[in-house]
This record gives structure tokens, C-alpha cells and sequence, in this order.
């Protein structure tokens, strides 16, 4: 029984000993029963690429800005921004469903810049959810991931679950597209579209959603003459001087754990954990250092462990985001 329940020749057998079984962690966590919805900005590499850093940004924080808004509008929490992308719960399937609509149309209404509109793609899911910290933890908001993963510009993707949680008149904006085999769950799961906008101006794609599923975004990386390809079927490189590292960097500055790269949906993310940062140049751009901090990758660009990617003989790591 382990240490807490041992008995000693100074005590009585089963003396004081209380027959309830202690109660793991993540019973103790406090839960509930949210939608989580995320939604990012369509095309941000492309806005980046045309439009340069600085203006680039800005319409991509006035979009989480107006995400935002609508999240509160409809009583739910911003969790977390990411890049491009925001994660946020709402009270209810309903308000989650009402909430991406919106979001959708104050998208749309934005003015365009150099001939550019914005768009956003939406998914969410209704189920438990583990909260801590101002943060939310489970399969529920896995399962919002994957259908965020589904969704196309200018489309609203759920589970057939979550209709179900809808009330009839919402339900009737929706329409089942497919039971999908979904990483991770035993059975299939069925997907639906909420269907936000009307008549002549129904322009989202009806293309099978297995289709969407495969969009090919992946990362390459170079180093010392050896290539490595990450997408959904290898989704995660660990650099480092660790020989048991994926990428093994020789270079004494270098942490034996130095770094990963991870992918989220078909974005990827490089995040430092080292003692001497990691630094990042993207093409024609000034060069970011990280400390325990994460950023997303995008075109092309340099990778340095523990010191600028400038420095003379020294190791790097080549990338570059294929769409």
C-alpha cells in the first residue's frame, strides 16, 4: 500500500487506518462542462510574406482583438493567444456556436487592406474539461483542436456530438459531413459544418472533408547534410547535444536538450528550453533570441543553439515551411 498506510510494531494492526482510497490529482482538479472553440487567421504566412512584419501584425492583432471581443460578448474567457490563433471556452453549445458565427461576420466586416479581406477558420467542441490556472485540460479540448484542423477559410467545423447539445433551432443551421477516424479515438467520429452564411453568398467550399483533412504543410530541416520532413505523420524533432536527440548538435553551447519543434495542426512551433537561448533568423528579417519562450515558424530561415546564427563556423539548423 505504500508509505502512508505502513504499519509499525509500535501500532496496533489496521489501528486509525481509513478504508476510503485516497483520491487521485486529477479527480481532485475542479471541472466543468465548456465549449472550447479555436480560431486562427487564414493565410498569416502569406500576410507576412506580402505585407512585411510590421503591417502584417496589425491585421492580425485587430483580428484576435475582434475574436476576442465576440468571445466576451457571448460570456466566455480568452485562454490563450498563440501567433495567429486564438483558444478561448464558452458557457454552452449554443453560445459556442453563436459565438463562431459572429465571429465570422465582425471578420468579414473588416476593411480590407491593399485589396486583402481576412478570414478565419473556426472549430469547437462541448464536454468536460479539467480547469487550472486559468487553463483548460483534456480531450474535450483536444478534440476542438482536431476539428479547428478541419476547417477551411470562412468555415465553422463541430462535432455531431455538440449539435446534439444545440437547441433545435441552432441545429438547424448544421449539416453532417462525414464520420472521420480521428488520431487518438477508438471509433469514428462525426464531423458537422455550421452553416453561417446564406443563398449567393454560400461561398465555402463543400469539397469532402477528408480532403480538407489532408492539406499538406510541412517543415523541412537541414543540418550538416541531413534532412528531416515534419508533418501530421511525424510531428515532433527534439534538438540537442544529447546523442538521443532527433537533430544532434555538437556544439558546446548547446543544451543536451536544447530545443523541439512541434506541430499544431499545420502550424509548427519551436520552442527553447535550453540554458543559452536559441536563436531564430528568418529570411531578410532581424534575428529573434528566445528565452524559455516559443514562436512560430514561417518560410524560411536559420536555427542557432546558444548564440547568433551569424557566428562564424558555427552550427545552425536550415528550415523552411512548405504549404
Amino acid at each position: 500500500m505504500g508509505s502512508l498506510y505502513r504499519i509499525t510494531e509500535h501500532i496496533r494492526p489496521m489501528a486509525h487506518i481509513d478504508p476510503t482510497p485516497p483520491v487521485s490529482a486529477d479527480a481532485a482538479r475542479p471541472t466543468a462542462t465548456l465549449t472550447v472553440l479555436f480560431a486562427d487567421v487564414v493565410g498569416s504566412t502569406r500576410l507576412y510574406d506580402g505585407f512585411g512584419d510590421t503591417i502584417a501584425k496589425q491585421m492580425i492583432d485587430e483580428c484576435l482583438a475582434v475574436l476576442s471581443g465576440v468571445v466576451q460578448q457571448y460570456g466566455g474567457r480568452v485562454i490563450k493567444t498563440i501567433g495567429d490563433e486564438i483558444m478561448c471556452v464558452l458557457p454552452s453549445a449554443d453560445s459556442g456556436c453563436l459565438a463562431a458565427t459572429d465571429m465570422h461576420h465582425k471578420i468579414m466586416a473588416l476593411p480590407m487592406v491593399s485589396k486583402v479581406k481576412r478570414s478565419v477558420r473556426i472549430g469547437f467542441h462541448f464536454g468536460p474539461v479539467i480547469e487550472e490556472n486559468n487553463d483548460v485540460f483534456g480531450d474535450t479540448v483536444n478534440m476542438a483542436a482536431r476539428m479547428a484542423g478541419l476547417a477551411k477559410g470562412m468555415q465553422i467545423i463541430t462535432t455531431g456530438a455538440t449539435v446534439a447539445c444545440m437547441s433545435p433551432m441552432l441545429q438547424l443551421s448544421t449539416r453532417s459531413i462525414a464520420a472521420l477516424s480521428v488520431k487518438g479515438k477508438g471509433d469514428e467520429v462525426n464531423v458537422s459544418e455550421v452553416i453561417w452564411q446564406g443563398g449567393e453568398e454560400l461561398t465555402m467550399s463543400t469539397a469532402s472533408i477528408s480532403a480538407i483533412a489532408t492539406k499538406a504543410v510541412t517543415l523541412e530541416l537541414v543540418h550538416q547534410g541531413r534532412a528531416w520532413t515534419l508533418g501530421h505523420a511525424y510531428a515532433s524533432v527534439v534538438l540537442g547535444r544529447d546523442a538521443q536527440c532527433d537533430v544532434v548538435i555538437a556544439d558546446r553551447s548547446a543544451s543536451r536538450q536544447h530545443a523541439r519543434i512541434e506541430c499544431r495542426r499545420d502550424k509548427f512551433f519551436l520552442v527553447d528550453q535550453s540554458t543559452n537561448g536559441t536563436f531564430v533568423a528568418f529570411a531578410h528579417e532581424a534575428e529573434v533570441e528566445l528565452r524559455r519562450e516559443e514562436i512560430m515558424l514561417r518560410g524560411t530561415g536559420r536555427i542557432a543553439f546558444g548564440h547568433t546564427v551569424d557566428l562564424a563556423g558555427a552550427e545552425f539548423v536550415a528550415f523552411s515551411v512548405r504549404e
